[in-house]
């Protein structure tokens, strides 16, 4: 794993992880693509205002935290992740999942424009 392509992938994920922390949704949407393509644990969506919705619908007290477990610098301006991030509640046990980001660098800022969290056994 690279540490330029991790590096990227931290700066990026860290805002996500302190907006969500925050219970911010529009923050959290704002750190995707505007074409973005989105799939939590519920239906895909594309764009900012479904990543929005999405994250607005989750419990306050939601916390995520996440482990990079690789890397790949596919293009200049683009870097696919793979994640294991355990999502903490207030009410309920953790949930620990995995994730797959592609971010692209736009106008000179590194947005997510793929997001797939699976549930592996």
């Amino acid at each position: 794993m690279s540490s330029a392509e991790a590096q990227i992938l931290r700066t990026v994920l860290d805002q996500w992880r302190s907006a969500v922390d925050a219970h911010e949704p529009d923050r959290v949407a704002s750190l995707f693509t505007d074409d973005a393509i989105f799939q939590g644990l519920h239906p895909y969506t594309v764009g900012r205002d479904g990543v929005a919705e999405y994250y607005a619908a989750q419990p306050l007290g939601l916390t995520a935290t996440y482990d990079i477990r690789e890397t790949r610098r596919l293009a200049d301006d683009v870097v696919l992740g793979y994640l294991e991030v355990e999502f903490g509640f207030t009410d309920r046990p953790a949930l620990t999942v995995h994730l797959g980001v592609l971010v692209r660098r736009v106008d000179g800022a590194w947005l997510i424009g793929h997001y797939q969290v699976s549930r592996l056994g």
